[in-house]
């Protein structure tokens, strides 16, 4: 289960390191910037709901909806996700910088993924011009 944790925050870097022009200092800057970044190619025939739950001074509760090759973000709690993605808003700004080990913090266990694991692994085919 590790390995797989490690392996899934790989791509998270993947996907989550931007170029520095468009390097967002906030969690929800980088939330805000994902809908112009989605292949609504690969997206197309996918209908799946992210929850990202991020706590402490720089969390946050987002919503990544991905629907008919579009994607939405909101804030706030999702009744029912797919898939919930949760860690400190602090590590989330880290890793997206490159400042700090995905596979690391997913090895220490302060990332926990509930739901389709599946979808998760999807992000980096979602957003491939990220990073």
């Amino acid at each position: 289960m590790r390995t797989l944790l490690a392996d899934f925050f790989s791509i998270l870097l993947e996907v989550f390191a931007f170029p520095q022009a468009m390097n967002p200092t906030t969690v929800k800057e980088f939330f805000q910037l994902l809908p112009g970044r989605l292949d609504s190619d690969a997206a197309e025939d996918l209908d799946a709901v992210y929850q990202f739950d991020l706590s402490g001074v720089h969390g946050g509760q987002y919503i990544l909806t991905i629907r008919e090759g579009a994607c939405q973000v909101a804030e706030g709690m999702h009744a029912d996700p797919h898939v919930v993605l949760s860690m400190a808003g602090e590590d989330c700004i880290k890793i997206l910088k490159g400042q700090l080990s995905g596979p690391a913090v997913a090895m220490s266990g302060r990332l926990k993924i509930s739901g389709d694991i599946g979808l998760a692994m999807q992000l980096k085919a979602l957003f491939p011009t990220v990073g």
